[in-house]
């Protein structure tokens, strides 16, 4: 095993995952037959800043370099090799949230995670607004409330993504979302796998007196389904990732995904009628359904599998 583990190694054939999650980052090696030959992980923690949850851009980047370098080392370690190149990368990582950029790719204000609550009226006028349960922590709500708040940055948005689609952008020059992880943005219609145009047309028509000079399709990441073409590492991304030089250019990175979506994979519930439950940071359940359901539940949050059905 440990002989054949270095081959697929040396061989550029090992898949690479990366999962942020809100104690840990974690980086998993995987070879062709889905087996975990080598992994790494680096610890953090959110912070409260001006009464917002928040990580920072440099808390991101030296989180998972130092997990991609621990990885590293214990792939040095267990199989005396060095990684070169990858079959593929697959990003994923807590959903939902608030991460606006300028047009000069600079974030305009402290990345609000998922955690945060201050959306109550965003939230209840975008749930009355689309006639569909919006949670306080969608981006859409973050975006809504920063609006309502008067905040000036709104008008500068270029760019609003999620964590995922961040590391997936900078990896990659892509601006593309999951369709898992894009659903915790803002809903998606299960007919043409994309953001709902009926909402987006509802959203628009609401700030529009704002006068901003942006539509909301314009600033939100494409929607890509799972085995989509989401581009590949650039050797910018390379350095970024390994910043021992080791790592290549060129390796096809897969459409950036959600927590959620990592749990549906893992657990094997992505078929409709299938579920599982998980326990982590939040404890909650995730039901693939066969269709739509009749009208909104406030308990009821709806997502959808990294192929585009209802969960």
């Amino acid at each position: 095993m440990k002989a054949e583990a270095k081959a697929t190694i040396e061989a550029g054939k090992a898949i690479l995952g990366i999962e942020f999650g809100s104690t840990r980052i974690k980086a998993v090696l995987i070879d062709e037959n889905n087996r975990p030959i080598a992994q790494g992980s680096h610890e953090w923690e959110n912070q409260l800043v001006d009464g917002l949850w928040t990580y920072s851009i440099e808390a991101i980047w030296f989180g998972v370099q130092d997990c991609y370098r621990d990885l590293r080392e214990n792939v040095k370690e267990q199989y005396d090799t060095e990684i070169e190149t990858l079959a593929a990368i697959g990003v994923s990582a807590m959903m939902h949230g608030y991460m606006a950029f300028d047009e000069n790719q600079e974030i305009l204000v402290p990345f609000r995670t998922w955690r945060n609550t201050n959306t109550a009226q965003a939230a209840a006028e975008l749930s009355e607004l689309f006639v569909y349960n919006i949670p306080l922590r969608w981006s859409i709500s973050h975006l809504y409330q920063a609006i309502l708040n008067g905040e000036e940055h709104v008008k500068d948005i270029k760019f609003l993504t999620t964590l995922a689609g961040y590391i997936h952008w900078q990896l990659t020059g892509e601006k593309v979302l999951g369709i898992g992880d894009a659903s915790g943005m803002l809903p998606i219609d299960p007919e043409t796998k994309n953001y709902s145009a009926a909402m987006v047309e509802k959203f628009d028509n609401l700030v529009a007196p704002k006068g901003y000079d942006w539509k909301l399709i314009d600033i939100l990441p494409k929607v890509l389904l799972a085995g989509e073409n989401a581009g590949t590492l650039t050797e910018e991304g390379a350095k970024r990732l390994d910043i021992s030089g080791h790592l290549n250019a060129g390796v096809p990175v897969c459409p950036p995904e959600g927590d959620a979506g990592t749990g549906m994979v893992a657990t094997n519930a992505v078929k409709q009628r299938t579920g599982n439950v998980s326990a982590g940071t939040s404890s909650f359940s995730m039901i693939v359904l066969e269709k739509d359901l009749s009208k909104p539940y406030e308990m009821i949050d709806m997502v959808t599998t990294p192929d585009g059905s209802l969960v």
